[in-house]
């Protein structure tokens, strides 16, 4: 019986990495603060859930430091596929995924001015109503964002349905009238 489950869960771990791969679902940027899991099939002591460092690089058993920063969860399984299977592995199989996604900051005329969690999808109305929605005082149509790939400082004025991505920083600014 422990057998068949294994050769279950062995097939739909296959079959979910290829389908990942061939369908490249996920291009996210991974950067500091992200929190992913790394699971190496059949090798309990290579998987782990690891946070990014400020530098955006992971430690990872046997292989030291691995730089993540701009690698999709696709891309970084290759990277630690690649770097087992040179001595360590033969045909190691490995699932990255992100459980957390690094925050993004919004501030100014909302209830709740803070960080919080980037979620896939996110617009700028959405990130609105997670920090409690505007205040009275909230402008209708003057809202800001700096990026994390930004290169100026000045801020980039951007529409309520503006998507948002991890790391932004958004202002949103007071109405005088």
């Amino acid at each position: 019986m422990a057998n068949l489950y294994r050769c279950i869960v062995c097939a739909l771990f296959v079959l979910m990495a290829s389908f990942s791969k061939a369908n490249d679902l996920s291009d996210y940027p991974l950067g500091a603060g992200d929190l992913l899991s790394i699971t190496v099939f059949g090798e309990e002591d290579l998987s782990l859930e690891v946070r990014l460092s400020d530098a955006g690089t992971i430690s990872y058993p046997f292989l030291g430091e691995i730089s993540t920063n701009g690698l999709s969860t696709g891309q970084l399984s290759d990277v630690i596929r690649s770097k087992l299977a040179d001595g360590y592995l033969v045909n190691p199989s490995v699932n990255v995924a992100v459980i957390e996604y690094r925050q993004f900051f919004i501030y100014g005329q909302v209830e709740e001015p803070g960080a919080y969690p980037y979620q896939p999808g996110l617009t700028l109305q959405k990130a609105v109503a997670l920090a409690g929605g505007f205040t009275e005082r909230a402008s209708s149509d003057k809202f800001f964002v700096v990026t994390e790939k930004q290169v100026g400082p000045d801020p980039a004025q951007i529409d309520i349905n503006h998507p948002v991505s991890p790391g932004d920083t958004i202002t949103i600014e007071e109405s005088f009238f």
